[in-house]
């Protein structure tokens, strides 16, 4: 594949030959400016790095280890100085982040770009369906050339412990929700009944029941101080010998099949659930720890918690990237989206959703709670439903006022306050 880029013919197909001639040719001579393109992935990376005009002077692969990383920094110190070398890669994800830490250690600045802005950038650039990561790299450093953003700021440890944490919780909570859902399933086809005993089927003393007795069929055939017993630990004292007998009762009677695949289906969900709780647990134990030690106006806000401020502040970052509360919409996804065309013009535009889900989903939690919490919001959502409008628009309407506030506060670092809120959102 080929990219034509300033006039000029960059060509991605290099042989061992051509690059040891371009070594031997450069070996004395040293650029103003060099820019280096990284096509990163799991076990290997392409590098393909670029003059000030546009002359490739470099076009390799190496491993992602250590001595990989070492040969990408040899190569990049023997064209340019660490101050005249520009590094861009694109964001993905988990795969980079070993690499961009490797950099930033000594002493480079990382420019990641959107994939979605790459693939359209490319597809304007050529026709042909050609697509090697040795090209990717090439074009990623004429994009770097051409546009030249600005470095990405550099993320505080907290920061970056928060996103790892809130997102192995929102992860953890998913889980457990999916099992959950599973476990109600299997109860409607071993103990349909199960459910009218108790007021939460994921109580304590519900759990306790099942892990005993899996099934309608086993129940039916415990022992009724043995019933009474788990059901009086389990609830603290609450429960006994009138749930027991209610319990044996509806097992007698129950229209469950049994069934040992699902009594161990049922018993595998249960594991989940305990375990992804106490996973969750601990998660929410180390965000409050970090979120005490960052003491962000954030949680002053009402209805927002340590969880929903730290899921906010760890997917934003530095504030400071983001010029307006407009720019922080569209990294959440929050933006409509337009579409004009001639005398064609629509009334309102979709949610465009192309930013950090993560983000959104939280701003939009946060908006719910405020709702419910805060009465300027409170105020805000009843004036959109005398509008007539739908739920989960006003929300997203109270989401958009709430990034307006959030970003008030973390510029300048105030407290929240009713009064505050009115002359800022």
């Amino acid at each position: 594949m080929s990219w034509i880029t300033h006039g000029r013919f960059i060509s991605s197909k290099v042989t061992r030959q051509d690059a040891c001639g371009s070594q031997r040719k450069s070996r004395n001579e040293v650029y103003i400016m060099i820019y280096v393109g990284i096509d990163v992935a799991s076990e290997k990376h392409d590098c393909c790095i670029l003059s000030e005009q546009n002359k490739k002077l470099e076009s390799f692969s190496f491993p992602n280890t250590k001595a990989g990383f070492a040969l990408l920094l040899r190569v990049c110190k023997k064209y340019a100085d660490q101050g005249q070398t520009k590094i861009g890669l694109e964001s993905t994800g988990i795969y980079g982040d070993n690499l961009c830490a490797f950099l930033r250690r000594n002493g480079y600045e990382i420019r990641t770009f959107n994939p979605l802005l790459i693939k359209k950038s490319i597809q304007a650039t050529t026709l042909r369906k050609t697509k090697t990561d040795q090209s990717d790299a090439c074009f990623l450093a004429s994009y770097l050339a051409r546009e030249l953003p600005e470095p990405d700021p550099q993320v505080s440890y907290h920061i970056s412990e928060l996103k790892s944490l809130t997102r192995a919780r929102f992860s953890a909570v998913r889980e457990r929700s999916k099992a959950k859902a599973k476990l109600k399933a299997l109860l409607i086809c071993v103990f349909p009944e199960f459910h009218t005993a108790f007021s939460n089927v994921f109580g304590t003393a519900a759990i306790a029941i099942l892990r005993k007795y899996p099934s309608a069929q086993k129940l039916a055939t415990a022992r009724k101080s043995t019933v009474s017993k788990i059901l009086y630990e389990a609830s603290r004292h609450r429960l006994g010998d009138e749930k027991a007998a209610m319990l044996m009762e509806l097992a007698k009677h129950s229209v469950g099949c049994h069934s040992e695949t699902k009594t161990l289906e049922i018993q595998y969900y249960l594991d989940q659930i305990e375990l992804n709780t106490a996973y969750i647990r601990r998660y929410e134990a180390s965000i409050q720890n970090i979120m005490n030690q960052i003491n962000s106006p954030i949680t002053t806000i009402p209805g927002i918690g340590f969880v929903l401020g730290a899921m906010i502040l760890a997917e934003l970052g530095d504030i400071g990237r983001f010029a307006a509360p407009e720019k922080v919409l569209a990294f959440a996804g929050l933006e409509p989206s337009v579409y004009q065309s001639g005398k064609y013009t629509p009334a309102s535009g979709t949610m465009v959703k192309r930013g950090s889900p993560y983000l959104r989903w939280a701003l939009l939690m946060a908006a719910r709670s405020t709702i419910v919490n805060n009465p300027n919001f409170a105020t805000y959502y009843q004036k959109k439903v005398s509008e007539g409008k739908h739920y989960n628009v006003i929300c997203s309407h109270v989401a958009k006022k709430l990034v307006r506030t959030i970003f008030a506060l973390l510029k300048k670092n105030t407290a929240y306050s009713l009064h505050y809120s009115l002359n800022a959102a």
